[in-house]
C-alpha cells in the first residue's frame, strides 16, 4: 500500500504546528482539508495518528509516518541543491547544557554555508533519543551510547561537571567545611525534577539527598545565574563555571566531578546534508569536551 507523500506532510505540520487550524494556516487550505487529510492517513494506517489536545500530540502509531516524512522532505532537499528553492528544516536534540556551552556554533557554521534552518528540540541527554525513535528529531545529542533502531552512533565526547558556589554562599553555609553535616541544610539549585546531577554528587557524600531544600531553575544559562547569584550550589559543566572560578565569582566545593558521556546519534540514512551536519557537531564536541573513558 502506498502512503501519499501529501499525507504524511499534513501529519507533521500538525504536530510541528500543535493544533489543526494552525496547521491549516500555513498550509494555506482550510482545517476541514487538514481534517480529512489526518482521517485518510489513519484509515490506512487503522489506528489513530493524533491525540487531539492541546496541543495535539503523535500516537506512538504516528511514529513511522512522522519518520517517513522527515526523511522525504531531507531526501528532497538534497535532491534540489542548487535550485535556489531548497530551503529544509533539520530538527534535532540537544540536552540544555551542551545547548549553552557548545552546540551553537557547529550549527551557525552549517547555515552560514547551506540553506537550512534548525528546529532544536531541547530535553535531558538520559531523553533525547526518545524523539529519534519518534521521528520528532533526525539527529540528537544523547547519553545513550546504544543506537537507536534505525540510526547510527558517533562518540562526542564527555561533559564534566563540578560543585560550586557563590564565595558568599559557601561562607554562610560551609564556614566548617563541606561536610555531610552542611550539606543536609544547604540549598540546592536544580534544573528541573529529571535532574540527578546533585543528588548523585550529595549521594556520593553520604548525604540523604532527600533533606536538603531545593529551587528549580529549568533554563541553562537563568541555572548558572541561580548559582552565582547565590540562590544555592550545584554542579555546573567547567566549560560554563571556569570563567567565573577564575574571576572568584565562584568556589569550588570539592568532592569527586560527575563526568557525562555524549554520543551523537542520528537516522542511517545517507544524505549529504545531514552528514554534514553530523561532521560538524562531532568535530566542535570532540574540540572541545573531554574524551570518553
Amino acid at each position: 500500500m502506498r502512503v501519499p507523500h501529501e499525507l504524511v506532510e499534513t501529519l507533521v505540520v500538525v504536530l510541528d504546528e500543535g493544533s489543526l487550524d494552525a496547521a491549516a494556516r500555513r498550509l494555506h487550505v482550510t482545517p476541514s482539508a487538514i481534517s480529512q487529510r489526518v482521517r485518510a492517513l489513519e484509515r490506512i494506517a487503522g489506528q489513530v495518528l493524533l491525540v487531539r489536545s492541546k496541543p495535539v500530540r503523535a500516537t506512538e502509531a504516528a511514529h513511522p509516518f512522522v519518520r517517513y516524512a522527515r526523511q522525504l522532505a531531507l531526501l528532497e532537499r538534497d535532491a534540489l541543491v542548487g535550485l535556489d528553492q531548497a530551503v529544509v528544516s533539520v530538527p534535532l536534540a540537544v540536552n540544555a547544557d551542551s545547548l549553552a556551552t557548545w552546540f551553537l556554533s557547529p550549527l551557525a557554521r552549517l547555515s552560514a554555508a547551506h540553506e537550512v534552518v534548525f528546529d532544536l528540540h531541547r530535553d535531558d541527554q538520559d531523553f533525547t533519543a526518545g524523539l529519534l525513535e519518534s521521528g520528532t528529531v533526525m539527529g540528537a545529542v544523547t547519553s545513550r551510547e546504544t543506537p537507536v533502531a534505525g540510526c547510527r552512533a558517533s562518540v562526542l565526547g564527555a561533559l564534566r561537571y563540578e560543585a560550586v558556589a557563590a564565595p558568599g554562599f559557601a561562607a554562610r553555609w560551609f564556614a566548617g567545611g563541606v561536610d555531610a553535616a552542611a550539606l543536609a541544610p544547604a540549598p540546592v539549585v536544580d534544573f528541573d525534577r529529571r535532574d540527578e546531577l546533585q543528588t548523585r554528587w550529595l549521594r556520593g557524600r553520604g548525604v540523604d539527598a532527600g533533606l536538603p531544600p531545593r529551587h528549580r531553575v529549568p533554563a541553562s544559562q537563568d541555572f548558572a545565574a541561580a548559582v552565582l547569584l547565590g540562590l544555592g550550589w550545584a554542579l555546573l559543566p567547567t566549560l560554563q563555571s571556569a570563567p567565573h572560578l577564575a574571576r572568584g565569582e565562584l568556589v569550588t566545593l570539592g568532592g569527586d566531578d560527575v563526568v557525562v558521556p555524549l554520543f551523537w546519534q542520528q537516522w542511517n540514512l545517507r544524505s549529504p546534508l545531514l552528514d554534514e551536519v553530523a561532521d560538524e557537531i562531532v568535530a566542535e564536541a570532540r574540540r572541545v569536551l573531554e574524551p570518553v573513558v
